[in-house]
C-alpha cells in the first residue's frame, strides 16, 4: 500500500493525525481483544483448543498494552521512540503467534483460523503506523 491509500484509510493527509488514528485503532482492537480474553477466557479457549489460563495471562497483557497505546495516540505530537516500539512489539507479537502456532500451540480449527488471523491484523497495524510515522519524520529519522 501507498502513503496515500494508508491517508485515505485514517481519512486524513496530515501526518500527525494519521498516526494518532492508527494507533487509536489499534488500542481499540487491542483493547477489545484483551477483554474478551479477561472475561471469556474459558469459553474462547475451548472455542479455540488454547490454555484458558494462557488467554487470561494474554488478556491482562494485551489490556495493559491496549491502555498504553491509547495513552500515546492522545499525545501531540506523538513521541517518536514509543511509536517505534509499539511498531517492533506488534511485529513481534505477529511473528511469535506464527511461531507458537507452528511449535508450540495445537488449536482447533477456529484457532488454527483466529492466530494467523489476529497476527496479520498486528501486522497491518505495525505497517500502518510504520508508514504514517515516516510520513511525519521522515525516512532517515526512524531508520536509527
Amino acid at each position: 500500500m501507498s502513503a496515500a491509500q494508508f491517508a485515505a484509510l485514517a481519512r486524513t493527509t496530515e501526518p500527525q493525525t494519521m498516526l494518532r488514528r492508527f494507533l487509536a485503532f489499534d488500542a481499540a482492537v487491542t483493547g477489545v481483544n484483551g477483554v474478551a480474553y479477561l472475561v471469556a477466557s474459558g469459553p474462547l479457549g475451548r472455542l479455540l483448543d488454547v490454555d484458558s489460563g494462557l488467554l487470561l495471562a494474554l488478556g491482562l497483557v494485551l489490556t495493559v498494552y491496549a491502555a498504553g497505546v491509547a495513552w500515546l495516540a492522545s499525545r501531540r505530537p506523538s513521541p517518536v521512540l514509543p511509536v517505534r516500539a509499539v511498531i517492533e512489539i506488534n511485529l513481534a507479537w505477529a511473528v511469535l503467534s506464527c511461531i507458537a502456532l507452528a511449535v508450540w500451540l495445537s488449536p482447533s480449527t477456529a484457532g488454527a483460523v483466529w492466530i494467523p488471523l489476529q497476527a496479520l491484523v498486528v501486522a497491518g497495524f505495525a505497517l500502518a503506523q510504520h508508514v504514517a510515522l515516516r510520513a511525519l519524520t521522515g525516512p532517515q529519522d526512524i531508520s536509527d
